[in-house]
């Protein structure tokens, strides 16, 4: 599904990535993990195409879409749900979603039924305009926007940030639905470990710019945890 290979990237003299490959199997919940500072929004951004790599592949369904825009990155599969969720909050709920209909390869004119059967309460708020909403709602518009998509792979960067306990919950569910009932593959940044735990199949962990270890969730024991993950 998505495979990347020895990719590097800079910030002007800032070498932030360093040579890093990662591969995501399709039909898996990817969590990708480790302290502030060591690239994983960057790699998101990589692969989403809001940045460019200065060398190495990035691969997306056999496909090498490194000279791919982000509106074309989008239309091929790949839905993003930014950290700090990027919604318009003077637009309302249903203006939100409906803007990324636009990107969707079937021209589809008109929003999923699925997304306010996977977020009850978007279609409740569908006319109130976003800033109006809690953060864990505005959350839940993010994904729901990016879902409208219908996108192959759903990246998220740290869906969980400054949400209250029982959306977290919530997205939690939204996402084991999406991977394992529906087939979706997923990839996000995620700092909470029983959040990734309970949501992830396999694990990455990035230290100064490169995967160091990856395995199944399973295998991210403490060992792992206090050397690359402790504070």
């Amino acid at each position: 599904m998505l495979q990347i290979n020895s990719i590097n990237q800079y910030y002007g003299q800032s070498h932030i990535l360093w040579d890093l490959s990662l591969k995501l199997k399709e039909g898996t919940c990817g969590c990708l993990i480790g302290r502030n500072g060591v690239g994983k929004t960057t790699l998101l951004k990589c692969i989403t195409g809001i940045l460019p790599v200065r060398d190495g592949a990035i691969e997306f369904n056999g496909e090498t879409i490194n000279k791919f825009s982000t509106e074309t990155r989008a239309r091929s599969g790949i839905g993003f749900v930014p950290q700090g969720r990027e919604i318009f909050p003077l637009l309302t709920v249903e203006e939100n979603l409906k803007i990324s209909l636009g990107a969707r390869k079937d021209k589809a004119k008109s929003i999923p039924a699925q997304i306010y059967e996977l977020f009850p309460v978007l279609k409740e708020m569908k006319n109130r305009r976003g800033g109006d909403l809690s953060g864990g709602q505005q959350q839940q518009l993010a994904i729901g926007r990016a879902l409208v998509l219908d996108p192959k792979l759903l990246i998220l960067d740290e869906p969980t940030e400054g949400i209250q306990p029982n959306i977290v919950h919530d997205i939690g569910e939204v996402i084991r639905k999406l991977n394992r009932e529906l087939g979706l593959t997923v990839l996000l940044v995620e700092q909470k470990l029983p959040f990734a735990r309970r949501v992830a199949d396999d694990f990455f962990i990035m230290e100064k710019g490169s995967v160091v270890a990856n395995g199944p969730i399973a295998d991210l024991n403490d060992d792992l945890v206090q050397r690359y993950l402790s504070v």
